[in-house]
């Protein structure tokens, strides 16, 4: 087989990837934490690691993805304060809206789902192995990770402990040993969720829930552990610290993988930005499969700038590359042989640290050639391309749907009256400075066909 190059976080170069047993791979991914419906940036790496589970799947006997549900944290005990609702019933309710919006965009469920709620007794089995080996302390009714009992605390993020304060978001309490020490088990009140454990009723710390789900997964050391690269500092900086000190020094993950930030025409997307954009509002205004599209059309390392044009980009490009496979749709296609398809050149760049803007070019490439190929040879192109697709989540549809699809959304379009109330909530967000939802608003009609024009006096619109 061809080998798998990835780049590692931890040794900050690209590794042929070589897994513990050649046999069975694991990997990890930090998942959603419930309480809202996710933005393009959560979406990310959704579309990322599913990309990497299906190469995986295709160049390994089996592969065990994990890829957790946070269901108790702080933000979710105010959120589902503020709904007035249960909390058990409130996070079920978006983790099942994070499974629709994540399905939308082609994304295979992942061999494991685990929930935090669900492994409290590891949790606490963890924390005692951290009392027991010097790792942790209790005080003041929390128990909190020592980060100077590791020697090598900071080698995941490249950063010193004094780099590490400086500028973090490090709670200051009088408790602690070390500003930098971090949170295993906190007390609740009686109005939270909460455990019973050795130290009184509690709930535990978000990095701690990770270590303790993979480690009843899938091992005490896992092949890949993946996430956005906002997680490197603190989270899984503070994963790695317990699991290997949990566990006397022993290796905790093999492979580093972080997908780079979103950015909304070119600022980092934030709420506190607001220019945020939900998976549920891009699906009213395209398909999701010109989302994943646009996903994956910069390598998962590097920054991704997020736009309309964008999305208009991808819509474009399927576009062309189902309109190119259209006319041999009907060609009787057998499976490629692996030995075959691994020496293919959009296969070869998803090897290559999963080169997504390469394989797409090279599919580009190979959908063109149908036209001018000798006719004996079409069906097996056709083959490469739907295994090609396939891999990337991309192409599954018939063309003749696909086309369908956009024309029944085109004539469906907004009819003046639906148009009317979009513009005068557009108007209001405009005059509340929500520009955000502005755009977004501007953003949805062109998708529709309907064009603005802003004057100082008054907007006015026409279809495209």
């Amino acid at each position: 087989m061809t080998e798998l190059v990835l780049y590692n976080t931890a040794s900050r170069r690209k590794e042929v990837f070589t897994p513990l047993d050649a046999q069975h791979v694991g990997m990890y991914v930090c998942g959603p934490t419930v309480y809202d419906l996710i933005h393009i940036g959560n979406a990310r790496p959704a579309v990322v690691f599913d990309l990497l589970f299906r190469l995986l799947q295709d160049c390994y006997p089996r592969v065990t993805y994990a890829r957790n549900i946070t269901d108790i944290d702080d933000k979710i005990i105010a959120a589902a304060a503020r709904a007035g609702e249960p909390i058990d019933q409130f996070t079920h309710r978006y983790a099942e809206e994070y499974r629709r919006d994540t399905q939308a965009l082609g994304v295979l469920e992942p061999t494991l789902a685990p929930r935090a709620t669900e492994h409290i007794a590891p949790m606490l089995a963890m924390i005692e192995r951290l009392l027991q080996r010097d790792h942790a302390y209790v005080a003041a009714g929390h128990v909190l990770f020592a980060v100077q009992s590791m020697a090598d605390y900071g080698a995941l993020s490249g950063r010193s402990l004094a780099d590490m304060l400086d500028g973090a978001r490090v709670e200051v309490a009088p408790y602690k040993r070390y500003a930098g020490d971090f949170v295993l088990w906190k007390p609740s009140s009686a109005a939270e969720p909460g455990w019973d454990s050795p130290w009184g009723r509690g709930r535990p710390g978000w990095h701690l829930e990770c270590s303790a789900m993979v480690q009843a997964h899938l091992g005490a050391t896992i092949d890949i552990h993946g996430g956005g690269r906002d997680l490197i500092f603190p989270h899984h900086e503070n994963e790695r610290a317990q699991s290997c000190c949990a566990q006397d020094g022993r290796e905790y993950v093999r492979y580093w993988l972080h997908n780079g930030h979103v950015n909304i025409d070119g600022e980092k997307m934030a709420k506190s930005q607001g220019n945020f954009r939900t998976v549920r509002d891009l699906c009213a205004q395209y398909p999701g499969e010109v989302i994943r599209f646009a996903l994956l059309s910069a390598q998962y390392r590097s920054e991704l700038d997020f736009s309309a044009a964008l999305l208009e980009q991808s819509k474009a490009s399927l576009d062309r590359l189902y309109g190119l496979l259209r006319p041999h749709a009907e060609l009787p296609t057998d499976p490629v042989p692996a030995e075959k398809m691994q020496q293919q050149p959009v296969y070869r760049a998803l090897l290559d640290d999963l080169n997504t803007p390469l394989a797409i070019g090279e599919l580009h490439a190979l959908c063109k050639s149908l036209g001018t190929a000798p006719v004996a040879e079409r069906a097996a192109r056709v083959a490469i391309i739907r295994q090609a697709g396939r891999l990337l989540g991309l192409l599954q549809q018939d063309p003749q749907q696909w086309f369908q699809q956009a024309r029944a959304a085109t004539d469906a379009g907004l009819d003046e009256a639906q148009i009317a109330a979009l513009l005068a909530e557009r108007q209001q967000a405009r005059q509340a400075k929500d520009f955000a939802r502005a755009d977004a608003i501007r953003d949805q009609l062109q998708a529709q066909g309907v064009l603005l024009e802003d004057a100082r006096s008054a907007t006015s619109w026409k279809r495209a």
